[in-house]
């Protein structure tokens, strides 16, 4: 490992921004009649998504049913979940971090990462001043708490959000590196998992300081490279970059949905996986994305998954050859009588290039003219809101709700429409105050 007196204060630094039980948050931040109360998000999925930190200290953890939530907390008041909302409080959150500098990676809907080196000058006050400054303009503007990480690269930073939850600011310098690694598990490192941690731990290292302090030919003989980068960030080195502007790269696209009450009619059933699959090729074509791989799966309401991986002849955009394959082999993944409760579609082998030889049935032109029609569809949703136009096979899914009874229950947001609005298309504002 490097001397501690071998860094610089910050070389680089690096900032990461982590929102405090973040949806809970949000609802409290758009309704604050909730504030210190126990507040859990996820009433249409029938488990916890997300919980203000009353209801943690009461012993909700994330994926609770809410049915032992309720046995716990009487009180408890469980919301159904408002992405919208959540996703314009997330872009206020990166907007705010954009004063103090345009280079900022996006990483979630609660988190990003912001390279603040050289930005001193321009701002007038130091990393360790800019990164107080942020926290207290989140904090205050957006009606919630953060916590936030100032360090010398992304790992390092990852580590110093979490170090004071909630609403922690933790700064790590290069030259302090090496006390934080000694309390800190090695489990707990970003990017280190329950698997790897358990290895690690087999060959004595529990902290992440155990692991920093091993020498790079150990490393390179014992870890795959994720890891040899991840030792090298402990070690105060720059590795990761942060990832700028909106990304357009996927090895894959997924997409999954629950139903509830779970049923077993076959159309309804098809539809709901017709849903998925058209929301994933929208999705790949936003990036420009095609795909000659897929698989579909349907799963149980005992939780058990049957489906298949399937082969294209054509790289396409487009839900319609998919479809035609997945009806072609449908009858070997569907079983009739059985109660189903989910359905998802993944597209795989992702890349920008749809060149293709020219086949001798005419099947490129046929895709061709059918991806003429969907940049039609596709400016017709950019103006009128996503699903104005689908297909006949998800009309069951796009017309009916996914759940129904209480977790059907719809956000105040998407119920309460501003003049102008539709269901499909909504103005950018995140709460109309209490309603």
């Amino acid at each position: 490992m490097m001397s501690p007196l071998s860094l610089h204060s910050f070389p680089r630094a690096i900032l990461h921004v982590d929102g405090d039980s973040f949806f809970a948050s949000c609802e409290v931040a758009k309704n604050p009649a909730l504030k210190g109360k126990c507040v859990v998000t996820g009433k249409e999925r029938g488990i916890a998504s997300s919980m203000t930190y009353e209801a943690k200290a009461r012993g909700v953890t994330r994926a609770m049913r809410l049915s032992e939530i309720k046995r716990l907390i009487p009180d408890v008041i469980i919301l159904p979940s408002d992405y919208e909302t959540y996703s314009l409080y997330s872009q206020r959150m990166y907007e705010i971090v954009r004063r103090y500098t345009a280079d900022i990676e996006e990483y979630s809907i609660d988190e990003c990462f912001a390279d603040l080196t050289g930005m001193r000058r321009p701002n007038n006050m130091a990393y360790e001043a800019m990164a107080d400054k942020v926290k207290h303009d989140l904090d205050s503007e957006l009606g919630m708490t953060f916590s936030v990480g100032l360090s010398v690269n992304k790992v390092l930073a990852k580590a110093a959000s979490k170090w004071k939850k909630p609403s922690g600011l933790t700064i790590i310098p290069g030259y302090n590196i090496h006390l934080y690694l000694q309390k800190l598990l090695v489990g707990k490192v970003w990017g280190i998992g329950a698997n790897t941690s358990a290895y690690l731990n087999k060959m004595g290292i529990q902290t992440a300081y155990d692991l920093a302090i091993k020498d790079v030919d150990w490393v390179k003989k014992n870890l795959s490279k994720p890891f040899q980068e991840i030792h090298a960030e402990l070690n105060g080195k720059f590795v990761y970059p942060l990832i700028l502007g909106e990304k357009h790269d996927y090895a894959s696209v997924s997409k999954t949905r629950t139903f509830t009450p779970p049923t077993d009619k076959e159309e309804y059933i098809f539809a709901q996986l017709s849903k998925n699959l058209e929301n994933a090729c929208i999705k790949i074509r936003r990036h420009n994305l095609f795909t000659k791989r897929f698989a579909f799966f349907l799963k149980t309401q005992s939780f058990s998954y049957s489906g298949l991986e399937l082969k294209l002849s054509q790289k396409v955009s487009v839900p319609q050859e998919i479809l035609t394959l997945i009806r072609s082999h449908w009858k070997e993944v569907y079983i009739p009588n059985v109660l189903y409760r989910a359905s998802g579609v993944v597209l795989m082998d992702l890349d920008h290039d749809s060149t293709e030889t020219i086949d001798l049935f005419g099947k490129t032109s046929i895709i061709d003219r059918v991806s003429k029609i969907y940049e039609a569809v596709d400016k017709v949703s950019l103006k009128y809101g996503k699903h104005s136009l689908f297909l006949g096979s998800s009309f069951h899914a796009m017309n009916n709700a996914s759940h129904t009874g209480s977790r059907g229950e719809a956000s105040l947001r998407s119920t309460n429409l501003l003049k102008g609005e539709t269901r499909r298309k909504r103005i950018g504002i995140p709460f109309l105050g209490e309603v």
